[in-house]
């Protein structure tokens, strides 16, 4: 099978192209023939060796974190009705045509929904849910929600905006800051600017009650600053590493940061359950991924360029099957 593999830490370029043997399923598995694989910013990170402690990975290795397709085979104790069946698969690789899967790895993909829409949302929804669970925006006040325009910060504008909240969107882009607007955020405000966080904090009459950092590094180490007085702090992102902020500041103005990546991801119930709320919601319309950019599995590296440069308006996916060779 093709697949792309890291046999060493660096950078874009360390993403190769390779012919693997086809997976054979172990018991409690199924393989499932790869449509769509998941990219996100995080595996360009885990590609040049950052998070080792986080989110360990054992070179050579097949990146990616699982996407969305049809159950091919099962192993021993794995129901065969899986077979032939379209599902997302959860899991600590993807950028290839074939995977393995626990049982418990998989969901079943709503008749109706489209099977890149669920590829989308298999980090990204599971991510925006749970920050949505820590954040609970509550109607008529401001959020603000910085990397907006990307997968998770996109679907954070759409939840919040669908229990009643103002947005305030920051992005770096004037592309990125209308997907926002075409999204529901109220405001916009272009974090490249040195005084991006005035502007928030004007915008919102004195600053947001809920902030979702999904930027991380300096970016959302500043942020702290747009949160309002006994308001809350998510942060998620790991675009320069962690956000760091004081932890003085935020005692002093009654601010509760929650930082739930350093937890290390979620287990794996909580994770399925979150899934299929995730997929849900896509089916009811709640939840809309914009799919920005879409790469046949050799160019993988081309999408991690673009990640990196943040040239990426919306979510990025690997497109993989015959018509992906072209």
């Amino acid at each position: 099978m093709r697949a792309i593999q890291v046999a060493e830490f660096g950078g874009p370029e360390v993403l190769s192209p390779v012919e693997l043997p086809d997976p054979t399923p172990g018991p409690g598995q199924v393989v499932v023939a790869m449509a769509a694989a998941d990219v996100i910013f995080l595996d360009t990170l885990l590609r040049a060796g950052w998070g080792q402690e986080f989110f360990p990975r054992t070179l050579p290795y097949v990146p990616g974190g699982g996407g969305a397709g049809e159950v091919l085979e099962t192993g021993e104790g794995v129901d065969p009705a899986w077979i032939g069946r379209r599902v997302v698969a959860r899991t600590g690789t993807g950028y290839a045509e074939r995977v393995v899967a626990s049982v418990e790895e998989i969901t079943p993909v709503p008749d109706g929904l489209a099977t890149e829409t669920a590829a989308a949302l298999i980090h990204d929804g599971v991510t925006a849910l749970m920050m949505d669970r820590l954040g609970v925006p509550e109607k008529g006040e401001w959020v603000l929600v910085s990397a907006a325009a990307g997968g998770a910060g996109s679907l954070l504008v759409q939840l919040a905006v669908d229990a009643g909240a103002r947005v305030v969107a920051a992005a770096s882009s004037d592309a990125k800051l209308a997907l926002a607007r075409e999204l529901g955020a109220e405001a916009v405000v272009d974090y490249s600017r040195p005084d991006w966080v005035e502007r928030v904090r004007e915008a919102t009459g004195g600053g947001a009650a809920l902030v979702y950092d999904g930027a991380g590094g300096p970016l959302g180490t500043a942020a702290l600053g747009a949160v309002s007085d006994g308001g809350r702090f998510v942060t998620y992102g790991t675009a320069e590493g962690f956000a760091a902020p004081s932890p003085e500041e935020a005692a002093r103005r009654g601010i509760r940061v929650f930082t739930p990546l350093l937890d290390g991801p979620p287990d794996q119930e909580t994770a399925r359950g979150l899934m299929e709320l995730a997929l849900e919601h896509a089916v009811e319309g709640r939840l809309r991924p914009s799919i920005g950019a879409t790469y046949p599995l050799e160019r993988a590296a081309d999408a991690h360029r673009s990640l990196a440069a943040r040239a990426t308006v919306g979510k990025s996916l690997l497109l993989i099957g015959e018509e992906s060779r072209m």
